[in-house]
């Protein structure tokens, strides 16, 4: 993950009002004045770090994404194996993800913000992501509960599958149908990625 050069208090006041400032009017609406005048901050003080809004809005998605990761893994003295783990967190980050009111209005709203992420290149959250996830599945090899293949094989794909569920999933679903709800999908993404781990 690409580290956010500044410090750290002052960042997450600016990220904060970024976030709400998008939560109110999306990103195309979203001026850095502002965010300045939200944060408390000069105007100057937010061009030196952040040259314009996409910028910033990528810092507060990177923060936001690998909370809401870190968040949905279950605790590092949980005594299960870490396939167990892996699949819970996965499965739990996706609904995470998908119940996350700045996510939600990103797709409502900007959804072009997120396309380069899913067709051209990777951002700072995916890389962290990959991270943890690479992390994960180095154990889960060490404990014999993940099937053995190339690390960074593993997890890329991993991201893949849990990504397009976040990402899609409401142009599959069907409320009026409990074998299409939301609940049944991530039953079975659950399904997927235990059989594609187990060794």
């Amino acid at each position: 993950m690409t580290p956010i050069r500044h410090n750290h208090s002052d960042a997450d006041a600016v990220l904060d009002a970024a976030r709400d400032c998008v939560l109110a009017v999306g990103v195309r609406r979203t001026t850095l004045t502002d965010v300045a005048r939200r944060a408390g901050v000069s105007r100057m003080t937010l061009y030196r770090r952040w040259p314009d809004v996409r910028t910033l809005v990528g810092d507060l998605m990177t923060r936001e994404w690998v909370a809401v990761a870190a968040g949905a893994m279950p605790p590092a003295d949980d005594p299960r194996p870490l396939r167990a783990r892996i699949v819970d967190g996965l499965v739990a980050g996706a609904a995470a993800f998908r119940a996350h009111p700045l996510f939600h209005k990103i797709l409502d709203v900007d959804p072009e913000l997120l396309l380069p992420y899913v067709l051209d290149r990777r951002g700072a959250s995916q890389e962290a992501l990959l991270e943890l996830l690479g992390t994960a599945l180095d154990e889960g090899h060490e404990d014999g509960s993940v099937r053995r293949v190339r690390t960074d094989l593993q997890a890329r794909s991993l991201l893949l599958v849990v990504q397009s569920f976040t990402l899609s999933l409401r142009t599959m679903t069907d409320e009026t149908d409990p074998d299409l709800s939301e609940a049944a999908f991530l039953g079975e993404l659950r399904t997927l990625l235990e059989r594609t781990l187990t060794p």
